[in-house]
């Protein structure tokens, strides 16, 4: 039995033999939905990893018992009496990028965050509560100074993720990942069909690298995720990208629903009950990587976490609801994190649960 909080009013403790989380003291209802659905999850779903140490739940959630687990723990006892809290920080931390994809929204742009202002929004996010911080677009492995800002994110307080498409990963990169505290590594595969992939990254040879990047990493010894996005049309290739994360030895393939351009791209309600029912079935079975849908997690599960548990700052510094949602409520240029959520949380657009994606319905 593992103590991950002890206040006057609250103590929750796991038990890893069980995988339940129990909670006792004055606050302990107040915390009850959120243990009931986690220990629902840990018994009918099998984790991405057990570990000497920890279990790891989910490659999008800390380890459990952790720093980062017991914060995340908090936040949401803090969210039952409406103090919403950015469990979940991702940035786009460079515009550089070896693929050509024609859905990238940045590469028209110029100029990225600076090094002492990732640190600083590091820092703030830290204080407000985060718990998990992510480092994105185009290819984070593209600067130099990478291995130092995940150094820079404490690693009681929160895990870090990072996206690559996978184009420059070397073995020397992956050590010096792993030697900085990375938590998991998150490469985009779109299709378990080498031209198909290649296509949508614009570049010849793009599925191949990728495929080589997540076996180096898995060799180092990191944690990785393969991950795709998926429009109308595309639910049956899921089939085919688990077999190659088997086959691959990934910890977690990572299925989001796609932002649609047109409306035929929209996910249909068909296809959405198909990728859930993928996702349970998948996740009962042994054996295997686990399966991530966003169309469960922030459907069913937690809902659309923009604005709720969720904060984005674009390379420019607009800090925005999510990445997916392009309207700025600030500049971290001319502000602190801190107030850009207050006025993210004023805005009224963040309320309640909402099972669906809002970037989504963009088109109607």
């Amino acid at each position: 039995m593992t103590q991950l909080i002890k206040t006057a009013a609250l103590s929750v403790d796991f038990d890893r033999d069980a995988r339940a989380l129990q909670a006792h003291g004055a606050l302990a209802r107040m915390i009850q939905p959120v243990l009931k659905m986690m220990n629902q999850r840990l018994a009918e779903e099998k984790p991405a990893q057990v570990r000497l140490k920890d279990i790891v739940a989910s490659t999008w959630l800390p380890p459990i018992p952790s720093g980062p687990f017991k914060r995340l723990l908090l936040n949401e006892a803090r969210s039952v009496i409406g103090r919403m809290v950015p469990q979940t920080l991702s940035i786009e931390v460079t515009r550089r990028c070896g693929a050509k994809c024609d859905h990238c929204l940045i590469k028209e742009g110029e100029g990225e965050l600076g090094h002492d202002e990732i640190l600083r929004i590091i820092d703030e996010a830290l204080d407000m509560g985060t718990c998990i911080v992510t480092f994105t677009e185009g290819d984070p492995l593209l600067r130099e100074d990478i291995f130092e800002l995940i150094e820079h994110v404490d690693p009681e307080k929160a895990v870090v993720n990072l996206f690559t498409p996978g184009l420059d990963m070397t073995v020397e990169k992956a050590v010096k990942l792993r030697e900085a505290g990375l938590y998991n590594l998150i490469i985009g595969v779109y299709s378990a069909n080498p031209e198909e992939h290649d296509r949508v990254r614009g570049v010849v040879g793009a599925h191949a690298k990728a495929l080589e990047a997540i076996r180096i990493a898995l060799e180092t010894g990191l944690l990785v995720t393969m991950s795709c996005h998926v429009l109308s049309g595309q639910v049956d290739r899921i089939g085919e990208l688990y077999e190659l994360a088997t086959k691959l030895g990934v910890q977690e393939l990572s299925i989001w629903e796609g932002i649609p351009r047109t409306p035929e791209e929209h996910l249909t309600q068909i296809e959405r009950e198909k990728i859930i029912n993928l996702y349970r079935k998948i996740n009962a079975t042994s054996g295997g990587p686990r399966l991530f849908a966003s169309t469960y997690f922030e459907g069913e599960l937690l809902g659309c976490m923009a604005g709720r548990r969720w904060l984005h700052v674009g390379v420019d510094g607009d800090i925005r609801a999510c990445p997916y949602l392009q309207e700025s409520y600030a500049n971290i240029h001319e502000t602190s994190l801190k107030d850009a959520w207050k006025a993210i949380r004023r805005s009224g657009q963040f309320e309640g649960f909402v099972c669906d994606c809002p970037a989504q319905n963009v088109l109607g």
